[in-house]
């Protein structure tokens, strides 16, 4: 655990931030407390809110020979970052797990493959549930979550990064609902035919969502799947805003204000985030986070070590464990400060003051790259709340941050999809 700095509140600083709007509740406690007092006050609230991850891309894990859930495994041996046992031990009550697809050739054969992969880690991660059903239960709604923790299970619900797996083929989308995917991710590192994303080398190829990608929106909308514009260019989410009928999530994404990257949002885009009554989620990627110290030695091996790979997605196990000690003996040779617990809590402190305290969540991005010092794995999210606290953030607050948002929109798409179908009968 990071060893933690205590921040003391004046009664002037407390005035100050109850006059902003967008400011959180600040506990007006003025006795001093010892760090351990602040740490056991701390877990105590992080036992007692839902605390909900929106992003894990753990499925590809689970799709590989002999990797078992119900198993705690080392992150530093196997890169693995979540399993039940480790969820257990951080507090963590509920996940999205997102079935990942990385782009490929968009024709017949590549649709066909990528929609066979996500049906794949869909039905792994549907048997997983089933086989450990004495610790986990699959997820629908925003009140399984609540039910399955009242029986003392993790909740698990299922989304899709990269909308790939869709093709051409709108139907897709119902079956993936029917499947359990709540929300889906419309585009990952690089175009496909729904959008554009914000990381695309080749620059954009429809200025923002494309007119099939916009039909594909409204299909999700009539079915209360979530709309996902992590990963999207800029104009993807103006378009996405502009052309859903419900609240739109960003499930994995940053404050570009606090850290200059491209897929991080703009302090305008946070706003509008605010007006849509949608929600941010803070994910655990160092390069989101902080601004990395220059290292043209470390640049120009990772670049040279990722040509010569396949992206990762499309890997078999024995290509996947190469890749991680090879990545691993250049982080050995060039290691660059991780970003903490502090750089997560510095965003999420500029998106309360940007968009309010109602508009900011959670989602890791852990087995995606996700994973920070003392957040390196699921088992040690309680280190967001124990700094949330040091920061003077009440429960009610962080209640909102780790499910209370991200539930309320789960609840209007739901809500909003019911007056939908009603109004087509």
């Amino acid at each position: 655990m990071l060893k933690k700095r205590i921040f003391f509140f004046t009664a002037i600083l407390t005035v100050l931030a109850a006059c902003s709007p967008n400011a959180p509740t600040i506990q007006n406690d003025t006795s001093v407390e010892s760090e351990d007092e602040l740490v056991a006050r701390a877990l105590e609230i992080h036992d007692r809110v839902l605390t909900f991850d929106s992003h894990a891309d753990t499925p590809l894990r689970m799709i590989e020979p002999g990797f078992d859930m119900a198993e705690r495994h080392d992150p530093n041996e196997s890169g693995s970052k979540v399993d039940y046992p480790r969820m257990i031990e951080g507090g963590l009550d509920a996940i999205f797990f997102a079935a990942f697809v990385a782009q490929n050739i968009r024709d017949d054969e590549g649709n066909s493959r990528a929609k066979a992969l996500g049906l794949q880690m869909i039905d792994a991660v549907i048997a997983s549930t089933e086989a450990n059903s004495d610790t986990v239960g699959l997820a629908l709604t925003p009140d399984d979550a609540y039910a399955l923790e009242k029986e003392g299970k993790r909740a698990i619900y299922l989304a899709i990064e990269n909308g790939y797996p869709i093709g051409d083929d709108i139907s897709n989308i119902e079956l993936f609902y029917n499947k359990g995917v709540r929300y889906i991710t419309l585009v990952h590192s690089t175009n496909n035919d729904l959008a554009d994303s914000a990381t695309d080398s080749k620059g954009p190829e429809h200025q923002g969502i494309s007119p099939f990608g916009e039909q594909v929106v409204l299909e999700m909308n009539r079915l209360g799947i979530m709309v996902d514009v992590s990963h999207g260019s800029e104009e993807v989410f103006y378009d996405a805003i502009a052309v859903s009928k419900a609240p739109i999530i960003a499930s994995h994404s940053n404050a570009r204000a606090v850290t200059a990257h491209d897929r991080n949002m703009s302090d305008d885009m946070l706003k509008l985030m605010a007006e849509n009554g949608g929600v941010v989620q803070l994910t655990m990627l160092s390069d989101y986070l902080r601004d990395a110290p220059e290292n043209p030695e470390r640049d120009a091996a990772v670049a040279a070590l990722r040509a010569g790979m396949k992206p990762f997605g499309e890997m078999n196990q024995e290509e996947r464990k190469a890749a991680r000690a090879a990545f691993n003996e250049l982080n050995e040779q060039f290691p660059v400060p991780a970003a903490n617990v502090n750089d997560v809590v510095d965003h999420i402190d500029h998106i309360v003051k940007i968009a309010g305290i109602d508009h900011v969540g959670i989602g890791c991005d852990f087995d995606g790259g996700g994973g920070i010092d003392g957040i390196f794995d699921a088992s040690e999210v309680m280190n967001i709340t124990i700094e949330l606290v040091r920061r003077g953030y009440s429960e009610q607050d962080i209640e909102k941050i780790w499910s209370g948002n991200l539930m309320r929109v789960f609840r209007d798409v739901q809500r909003i999809a019911a007056e939908i179908q009603s109004s087509n009968v």
